[in-house]
């Protein structure tokens, strides 16, 4: 009789300044694949961020509350060594154009190199995410008004409008 799998546990690191669809689609299809999905928000000093590591920490968490398989916590350091701490085998990234796959591939070879238990596992963005990054979010945010607020929809989780609006100092109207 064959024994069942043990857990496997995954990592999926960034520094979702904002955190996007895309990002939360990644998680999403992460949490259907593995046992539980480890969401690893970096901290680089030398990094200037919109957002605190504990506005993103909370917008992350809003955005995912329905997965119970899915935990969300700040690190410091090689994102190996956080997927090591978790017991993950895989560090998850989301790819969303050729150009991404280069930098990733470059990244996942230094990875294998630090920790050669750790697997490296692309997901393609989805169709509909292929084009959102954080910048361009930073930029729709940045012309403000209420229009935006539809907009912005289409890029980020809701709990995340509010707060990426305010940090432009747009307000935003009560529904």
């Amino acid at each position: 009789m064959n024994s069942p799998l043990p857990p496997r546990y995954a990592v999926y690191a960034g520094s979702f300044d904002p955190v996007t669809l895309g990002h939360v689609d990644i998680i999403e299809r992460g949490a259907r694949i593995f046992h539980h999905v480890y969401v690893g928000i970096g901290i680089n000093p030398d990094k200037q961020t919109l957002f605190s590591v504990e506005e993103r920490l909370d917008l992350i968490a809003q955005s995912i509350s329905d997965h119970a398989n899915v935990t969300v916590k700040a690190f410091e350091g090689l994102t190996v060594n956080f997927a090591a701490q978790h017991d993950a085998v895989v560090m998850l990234r989301g790819v969303r154009t050729l150009s991404d796959m280069e930098a990733e591939f470059t990244m996942s070879l230094a990875n294998r190199a630090l920790a050669p238990d750790i697997e490296t596992m692309f997901l393609m963005a989805s169709e509909k995410y292929s084009h959102i990054s954080s910048s361009l979010i930073k930029q729709i945010a940045r012309m403000g008004a209420e229009p935006n607020i539809e907009r912005l929809r289409k890029f980020v989780p809701e709990p995340v409008i509010a707060p990426l609006l305010e940090k432009f100092g747009q307000s935003v109207p009560k529904s």
